[in-house]
């Protein structure tokens, strides 16, 4: 049974210093991309579950959080033997994005440059660095076809990495067409395309031998072979020239072209990428084009591209340093509860506050030193005691958090 008090599994509560690292990385990350001319917008936590379960969301669709109707609809569904559920929770941001474009096109600029942030929600197993509610950073550009767009957003992520000290951050890059004429080339017939895609995306976990004993498997020794002998052959120096305007211009020695990066959602349309760091089991982000998916809505092409940083693998990564210098904060702890001290106590805090401190009011316990401990593990650095004559800023005695109380 489990414990009623814990978070639901794969669920995490966040104590006030960890929040506080979490909305800072938060702020680094939305004010970079915003310096680069991207808006922030936000979608609902549901959406309509016929549009999850469209086929734009890859095998993340079987992992949606489903939505009980309500009222007499559900009665109804109940005893037609209906379909139960008709809303779900967001398993990814690109999905609500094309309907959100769908929605507001008209309000929207020719070329639309979109941040979003928030939870998003998928019912899998829960395990180590994987969660069920999770938060995702996406920026996309929608309305642009040209090289430009991914140009744009590879230089903004390398932007945002690299203020926030992930210097050592590459990202990979492969092609979707590329893909599909490597497997022509390896006699894989088309309607195989994409299991012999989801072995290749493999090779991180199983190695050159279990993607090749696993197409062997699955489409025939010649195949098996074929790419064995493929991937043992081919220079990963010589950029196609898919690629070569990408790489040309974005920050020199941050791209690595890596013909056997797949993706695994089938939507993407040409330029994919997956953002790697030595200190990271996993990636810590990834992306694409995906030119057909916004159209699906509007009955015609619209090109879009998209990048998603994993924000908590971003988080693990971060130190304390890499952080903005934090606001001073104090701690007044009032030494009786009378109108003097009080009085004092509110005049002190605004004229902290002017001063861009953050600070909190305690009336002083029996035991001042356990109250100064636990003003420290929450990232307070220092107090003062306020009494009925410390009524201006020269009368404050600001002490360091630590050094002893008389």
């Amino acid at each position: 049974m489990a414990n009623p008090v814990n978070p639901p599994r794969g669920m995490r509560d966040f104590l006030p210093l960890e929040k506080k690292k979490r909305d800072s990385i938060l702020d680094l990350i939305r004010g970079t991309y915003m310096a680069h001319g991207f808006q922030e917008i936000e979608t609902p936590a549901l959406e309509e579950l016929a549009r999850l379960t469209s086929g734009q969301g890859g095998d993340n669709e079987k992992l949606a959080y489903r939505v009980l109707k309500r009222g007499a609809e559900l009665d109804e569904a109940i005893a037609s033997n209906g379909e139960l559920a008709d809303l779900g929770l967001r398993f990814d941001l690109t999905v609500p994005l094309t309907r959100y474009y769908a929605t507001n096109r008209a309000q929207l600029p020719s070329v639309f440059k979109a941040i979003q942030v928030g939870p998003v929600w998928r019912a899998e197993r829960p395990q180590k660095g994987r969660y069920r509610q999770f938060v995702q950073c996406d920026i996309d550009i929608i309305g642009d076809a040209s090289s430009l767009a991914e140009i744009e957003l590879l230089s903004a992520s390398l932007n945002v990495l690299n203020v926030l000290g992930l210097t050592d951050a590459v990202i990979r890059v492969n092609h979707r067409e590329l893909l599909v004429k490597l497997l022509s080339e390896l006699g894989v017939a088309e309607s195989d395309h994409g299991s012999a895609m989801i072995t290749i995306d493999k090779l991180d976990k199983i190695e050159l031998s279990g993607v090749v004993a696993e197409l062997t498997e699955r489409l025939g020794e010649k195949v098996g072979k074929a790419f064995e002998a493929w991937f043992l052959d081919v220079d990963t120096t010589v950029v196609p020239k898919e690629l070569v305007h990408i790489f040309e211009l974005v920050e020199e020695g941050r791209l690595r072209y890596d013909p056997t990066l797949v993706r695994g959602m089938g939507y993407y349309t040409g330029p994919i990428f997956e953002i790697d760091h030595p200190a990271s089991g996993s990636s810590i982000g990834g992306g694409g084009r995906y030119d057909g998916m916004v159209g699906r809505w509007l009955g015609t092409d619209v090109p879009a591209v998209g990048i998603s940083l994993g924000f908590e693998r971003v988080v693990d990564l971060v130190s304390e340093e890499e952080l903005e210098e934090e606001q001073p904060s104090l701690v007044l702890i009032l030494e009786d509860d009378s109108v003097a001290t009080m009085k004092n106590a509110f005049a002190m805090q605004r004229q902290f506050w002017a001063q861009g401190a953050i600070v909190r009011l305690e009336l002083k316990p029996k035991r001042l030193n356990l109250l100064l401990e636990t003003m420290s593990a929450n990232g307070y650095d220092a107090f003062a005691l306020i009494g009925p004559n410390t009524s201006t800023l020269e009368s404050v005695d600001v002490r360091p958090i630590g050094q002893s109380v008389d």
